[in-house]
This record gives structure tokens, sequence and C-alpha cells, in this order.
């Protein structure tokens, strides 16, 4: 099933210019227009969200918003400026998100990231990564994901929702109860529709075509169909101007498996050879299916490091085959990576003379090809001393920081994310607990060791100006190690609660 994503920026002009004039632009909370000329009228062609709030819109006369708001900045519109902004920001999303990824002047994206979800860990995650990404450089955003383009246009721009995900196969239920200006309808046929008394989609499904298509045109009814998924709407893809791509057209359509599979191969084998042309190893592949119905299907893979290994990445391509519908066949194949990396050639160095270290980065590709890159991270250690502060999650096939693990004191396998608070039994202010009771279980220590004296980082925050713990290695009777800990010195009630938490299981 295709699954669409729109990426609406509703204020798309007016945070570009004011990412572009930086520290001279208007403050945040002063309103601000963008105005251009229509015909001998200066009219608003850009609002932001101050300016919103005020009562002003899109398509007022300047002279009227001025007058309505007082210390209004108003600035000149630069169309062609927002349209090329909004196609870099399109090659950006290509690189990052899906394979098809195409601009929807004059304030988005439309993207087709079927089977591509599974590397950013899921739709939800994926579209609220989105968001989070434009929004710290400056652009508000709302995303929307549905089986249709129309249906993700419509809830990107009329459900105030900054991530909406529309269910599979539940698209015509989930459309019925929005406005029908949510279709992408000239104003006239919206206008039109009121005056019949039409507010929701639903209203219109309910109604004959016939009748609708007489006064209104072919237009209602297209827009309808598209927005339930029951007509396709192909979106053609943006390509970066520099981008490897290899390409096959076939005189007869192919559909069968071991077919496509086999021209993978070829084309992969064509792709590297361009990549080794440019001294570049590919991080990102995009292999997309044009069917003769005119729909596109896509297949998305990464690397965690650049390569050009043909066996691999065919391997990698020919693992996602079963997730293709061919539909009646498919007329054209087309190979690209969107994203690369430079690779310098390597020597062949034999065995005999020099072993090689051992190389998982072909694992680790595999592994997230199928669960997904974000699922896939290793520790790397923090120049700490508080334990929950001493790592960091880092991408799998990361370099090493040369950061070293502390070896002064063992730090248990398994660290809880919250320290458990336990009830203990200790000497005050060194001694080890003779018991502890977690989880309603009671248990004897038979060995342990500590205390080691962990400070508080003071530059950090005021309160750890004092802060101590006091850990210590215990093992019960039934030889299971745990490590747990005093916060305080056991002395001074100011270092600490004098509480005593679980913070770790060894083994």
């Amino acid at each position: 099933m295709q699954r669409v994503v729109s990426l609406f920026l509703p204020s798309w002009s007016t945070d570009r210019l004011r990412r572009k004039l930086g520290d001279v632009s208007p403050p945040p909370d002063k309103p601000l227009v963008l105005v251009g000329r229509h015909g001998n009228r200066r009219l608003v062609t850009a609002v932001d969200r101050a300016a919103t709030e005020a009562g002003l819109r899109v398509g007022m006369p300047a002279t009227k918003a001025q007058a309505l708001v007082q210390g209004l900045a108003v600035m000149d519109a630069e169309p062609e400026a927002d349209a090329q902004a909004l196609d870099r920001l399109a090659l950006w999303a290509l690189r990052r998100y899906a394979p098809i990824v195409a601009a929807d002047p004059p304030d988005g994206l439309v993207m087709d990231t079927t089977g591509a979800d599974h590397l950013h860990g899921g739709e939800r995650l994926m579209l609220a990564d989105m968001v989070e990404r434009l929004g710290k450089v400056g652009f508000s955003a709302r995303a929307a994901i549905a089986d249709s383009w129309g249906a993700a246009h419509a809830f990107a721009r009329y459900v105030r929702q900054a991530v909406s995900v529309v269910a599979v196969n539940a698209t015509c239920d989930a459309i019925l109860p929005l406005p029908i200006a949510a279709l992408r309808l000239p104003d006239e046929i919206v206008s039109g529709l009121r005056v019949l008394g039409f507010d929701r989609v639903g209203e219109l499904l309910q109604q004959p075509r016939a009748p609708l298509a007489l006064r209104f045109g072919p237009e209602l009814g297209r827009r309808l169909d598209q927005a339930a998924g029951r007509l396709a709407e192909p979106i053609e893809p943006v390509r970066p101007v520099d981008v490897v791509e290899v390409r096959r057209a076939f005189g007869e359509p192919i559909s069968a498996a071991e077919t496509i599979a086999r021209y993978v191969g070829k084309l992969v084998q064509a792709l590297c050879v361009g990549l080794e042309t440019k001294g570049f190893g590919a991080r990102r592949l995009d292999l997309l299916l044009y069917r003769v119905d005119n729909r596109v299907e896509a297949i998305r893979v990464g690397t965690a490091l650049p390569v050009r290994d043909v066996k691999r990445l065919t391997r990698l391509l020919c693992d996602k085959i079963e997730t293709v519908d061919p539909g009646f066949g498919i007329e054209l194949m087309r190979l690209s990576a969107p994203l690369a990396e430079s690779l310098a050639p390597r020597q062949t160095v034999s065995s005999l003379i020099e072993q090689r270290d051992a190389d998982i980065s072909d694992l680790i590709d595999t592994l997230g090809n199928r669960v997904g890159e974000e699922k896939l991270y290793r520790f790397t250690p923090v120049a700490s001393d508080v334990p929950e502060r001493s790592f960091r999650r880092v991408a799998a096939a990361s370099a090493e920081t040369g950061d070293a693990w502390p070896d002064h004191w063992p730090r248990s396998a398994r660290l809880f994310t919250v320290p458990e608070p336990i009830e203990a039994i200790a000497l005050l202010p060194d001694h080890p607990p003779a018991s502890f009771t977690w989880k309603g279980i009671r248990r004897r220590i038979k060995r342990a060791d500590g205390p080691e004296r962990v400070f508080g980082e003071w530059w950090k925050r005021d309160a750890e100006l004092t802060a101590v713990r006091d850990y210590f290695q215990v093992e019960d009777e039934a030889g299971e190690r745990f490590w747990i800990y005093r916060a305080g010195d056991g002395e001074d009630a100011a270092t600490g609660s004098h509480r005593w938490f679980l913070h770790g299981i060894f083994g």
C-alpha cells in the first residue's frame, strides 16, 4: 500500500525571510507580512503567526493591513526565492527521508515514503523528526501521512496537529469530517458548493456524481477520487544535479521477482562504476520502478559507511524486492545514490603479510535496513563520574572518539534509566547494607565492596554543589550481584537524603 507524506510549512515565506535576515529580522512577536503587486494593487501575499493572530490574512490590501495593526512590519515578497528554497528543501528531504520527494508549491513538500519509514523508527517518529528538525532552524511545520497525496495534503493543512498519521486503508473514512476546502479545489467551486449547503467531504461523497459534474465540471470528482485513493496521483521526484544514477528501460514490461533481481544486479554494477569514477561510496540507494499504470514503486536502503561493493549493495536491494508490487509490469528501473561520500580505493593485502581488522559494517547494514537505523546503536564513554552521564548513544558504525571507560571501579552491565528506591539496613556512614528490600523481596547480603564516592557536578547546577553518592557492589545469598548507592555521605544531611537506591545489576 502506498504511503504519502505531506509536509506543510504554514509560514514558509516569512520564516525563510527571517532566517535570511538573521539578527536584523523583526522580533518574533512583531507581526510581519509580505506584500506583492497584483496589477496596480499591493496585496498581502504571506503572513506570519503573529500577523494571523492579529487578524490579518493573505489577499487583503497592504494599506488596510497597516491600518489594522500598528507597528506592522511590511516587506516585499520574494516568490522566486521562496520557490528555489523549497526545491532545496526537497533535495534535503530526498537525501534524508524518502526516495520520492517533490516540492508542493507554494508552502509544502510531498513524499512517497513507502518502504522507507522503517529506517527512521516508523511513520510517527519519522514525521516528528521532520517537524522537529525544521523547527530547530526556524521553520514551523506540520506533517501528515496517508494512503494518498490528497488525504495527506488535507490532514497536514486542516488538522491542527503537528503530526497526523492516518492508518493504512482508513483514508476514506478519515477524510469524511474534513471541510470541502481541503480537497484542493478552486475557490469558485468551493464557494458554489457552500451556496448549495455542502460543508464537509462526507456530504459530497454521499451525493450522485452526475449532477455535481454537470454543474462544476470533472475537477470535483477527480479531487474526491484522489483524496480517497481511488485515482492515482503520480509524484515527479526532484533529482540532484550531480547525483550518480543509472537506468534501464524494457521493451516488454517485467514483473517476476527473479527478473527484477537480475536487473538490479546489473544496475548496481553500473552504478558502482560511476561511483568509483567520482571516488564516492554510496550511503543511500534509491531504486525506482516505474509501472505501466503510471505508478512508481520505490526501494530505499542505507549503509553505515560509504560502500561500492556490488554484491553487498545488490543483496541489500534484493532483500526488499518482496515489498514491490509490479502491477501489470515494470517498464523502467532507475537506481541512484542520492547520498554518497568520499571513499578512497583500498589496496588488497595478502593475509600472509598482514591480518585484516574485523569489519562488521556489512552486518550493521543488514540489520539497519531490517529494523531501522534509529534502533541500531552502540554506547561510547563520556568524561563524567556520574554513572548516568558517563555514556551516550552513537551510530553503530561511528568512529571511535578515543575516550576510555573508567577502570578504577567496575560498572554494572545493566544500568537503570531511573534509580529505583530500596529499603536497606546499614550502619552509617561507611558500612554496606546487611540486607535490602526491592520489589517486596528481602535480600540478605553475603558479600560487598565499597564505598565508591561520587560527587555531583557543581558546574551543571547549584543543587549538585554538595551532592554525594556512596556506591556499593553487593552480592546476595543467591549469588546475584547489584549496584546500589546511598544518597549522601551518611553524616551531613546537606549532602543528600540518605535514602538507598538500586542503580544497576551485574551479569
